[in-house]
């Protein structure tokens, strides 16, 4: 009985089936990668100061928040454990 291959493709050649991506070739550089860097970041839209400032203190904030409920939760837990395993505070 003779074993016969599942696909009849090549190897080498890059597989065109169902969910591959094309692979662009780019002969370009370092030259060529940093011009386009430079024009995507020529398209960014970047947030006014006043913007960045709330929203760093939103961030601050929420992080402040979940400290705290953390902090609570585990003191909580502690006390309720220590409660059923040791009978006492």
């Amino acid at each position: 009985m003779a074993l016969t291959s599942m696909s009849n493709t090549n190897q080498d050649e890059p597989s065109k089936g169902r969910g591959s991506l094309p692979i662009p070739k780019s002969k370009r550089g370092m030259k060529g990668f940093f011009s386009e860097v430079q024009r995507e970041m020529k398209k960014v839209s970047w947030p006014t100061r006043a913007e960045t400032n709330r929203l760093t203190f939103v961030v601050l904030s929420v992080c402040a928040g979940l400290v705290v409920l953390f902090t609570s939760m585990s003191f909580l837990f502690d006390n309720v454990v220590n409660l059923l395993t040791k009978g006492k505070l």
